[in-house]
């Protein structure tokens, strides 16, 4: 009897051994989520994943699925599905692009990551839209990842936009981000929304109408970090940082900002037991307490019209702006008070910066691009010192989308349809380059063996080895 027992327990335990190590694998074997516009780590980078080099229309391609309305909302990704948001001109349900006024040349381009109001393409002005007179669905898209079938189609909210755009912006321009339990998707001017992951509405805030620059229109995206919601609010009227919960919308905190429109989205970070937000801006980069909104440093140094979104380090942020002058500054988040000129600014340069496109920190080289032509450069975080000089990106005159990277390859989508892929290291080289065939401004998404873009129409799924 004694012995039947000791075999029964020694059975159990190796079922339970087996069932762990099982499970472990397959854990392992889930690719990474990418859960907000630039992934996981808030550097453009998916650290495991091993994305097709080689792709195109006729080449690993998994599918393709046309997204409803318009867009430069970035997908982003949990377990099984991607997600984004869109607007849909019920007058004119296609994605086709609205009609523009002539060209301005003092547009912004407008946009956390490549979402918001544009320059032209070619790098011209794309001109103001005249504010439309009929309503826009708000929605948010739920794809499958494995079919690429649509699993779900939520409006969360309808009303003609108070104003026009600019002509090569959307109404959908910022990105979800999602923990796994819950979307969180900025409108704007159309509402906050918190969804859960059958795209059920949780709750919604209504901070009333922007006001931005000549109307150019919005395109920053919340950040979420714990049970907190930040969300963005730089405009021409008053500016603002708030704080919400997660689960109910209710305030937290709210922070006033003199800050005129800006369309770079926060970025949360823990460092030495304090979690900080950290805020682009022409007037100054910003970093608060994320437990109460206190401004924790400050810094001059920035151009105008701030739209990428800050680039974590290690220990360090990477803020950059590219219109009416360059500047990009390392800034140690140690940092106290106003640091203008600081040690604190690690080093800075005035040579090359993007005016839209975030760049990508992937292994101690940032790349990225100028002003919003299709001109790469790389640098090293640590110092600042070149390590691929400026050069011309084929196929790409113009660059919205921010840089991705992954299995030491960096990716840069350009407004005409071109994709490049080029090798990490220390000179310019080309590993691959196709056309899509329609414009590419949303920020790509990578996670396991698969590359995401979202382009003007439709959504393509590449997958490694297909």
């Amino acid at each position: 009897m004694q012995l039947f027992v000791k075999f029964s327990v020694y059975g159990i335990l190796v079922t339970c051994l087996f069932t762990t190590n099982s499970l472990l694998l397959a854990q392992d074997k889930q690719p990474e989520n990418w859960p907000r516009f630039h992934g996981p780590n808030h550097n453009g980078v998916a650290e495991n994943a091993t994305p097709p080099v080689e792709f195109g229309l006729d080449k690993n391609l998994k599918w393709k699925v046309e997204i409803p309305g318009k867009g430069h909302s970035s997908p982003v990704i949990w377990n099984d599905r991607i997600y984004m948001m869109t607007a849909i001109n019920t007058a004119n349900p296609s994605n086709a692009p609205a009609a523009a006024a002539p060209a301005r040349t003092d547009a912004p381009p407008g946009s956390d990551r490549a979402q918001g109001g544009r320059g032209g393409r070619g790098g011209g002005g794309g001109g103001r839209g005249a504010a439309p007179t009929t309503p826009f669905d708000f929605a948010v898209v739920c794809v499958d990842r494995n079919s690429g079938s649509i699993v779900w189609n939520k409006t969360v909210t309808s009303a003609v936009p108070h104003e026009g755009g600019h002509g090569t912006n959307t109404y959908a321009s910022g990105s979800p981000v999602t923990d796994g339990k819950h979307l969180w998707c900025n409108f704007g001017s159309n509402g906050v929304y918190c969804l859960d992951m059958e795209g059920n509405v949780v709750w919604h805030r209504d901070l009333g109408k922007m006001t931005t620059r000549a109307s150019f229109g919005e395109g920053a995206s919340v950040a979420v970090h714990g049970d907190t919601v930040v969300i963005p609010w730089d405009h021409e009227q008053d500016s603002f940082i708030l704080a919400v919960d997660a689960l109910t919308g209710k305030d937290k905190w709210k922070t006033a900002r003199d800050e005129p429109t800006t369309w770079s989205s926060p970025v949360i970070a823990e460092h030495n037991g304090v979690t900080q937000v950290i805020t682009n801006g022409s007037t100054r980069v910003r970093s608060y307490n994320l437990a109460d909104g206190k401004l924790i440093w400050e810094c001059s140094g920035q151009a105008s019209n701030p739209c990428p979104t800050p680039l974590l380090g290690e220990g360090v942020i990477y803020c950059m702006t590219g219109y009416q002058g360059f500047a990009i500054q390392a800034i140690s988040l140690d940092a106290i008070g106003d640091v203008s000129n600081g040690k604190e600014i690690l080093w800075s340069r005035e040579d090359a910066a993007p005016y839209v496109a975030t760049g990508t920190l992937y292994k101690g080289t940032i790349y990225l691009t100028k002003s919003r032509e299709g001109v790469l450069s790389a640098v090293e975080s640590k110092s600042g010192d070149d390590v691929i000089a400026q050069t011309r990106l084929p196929g790409i005159q113009s660059i919205y989308a921010s840089l991705v990277a992954a299995n030491d390859h960096i990716y840069v989508c350009g407004r005409e349809g071109e994709v490049v892929v080029l090798k990490h290291g220390t000179r310019f080289d080309v590993a691959h380059q196709t056309n899509l065939g329609e414009p590419l401004d949303a920020t790509p998404a990578i996670s396991g063996n698969q590359l995401f873009i979202r382009g003007e129409k439709n959504l393509y799924c590449f997958e490694n080895g297909k």
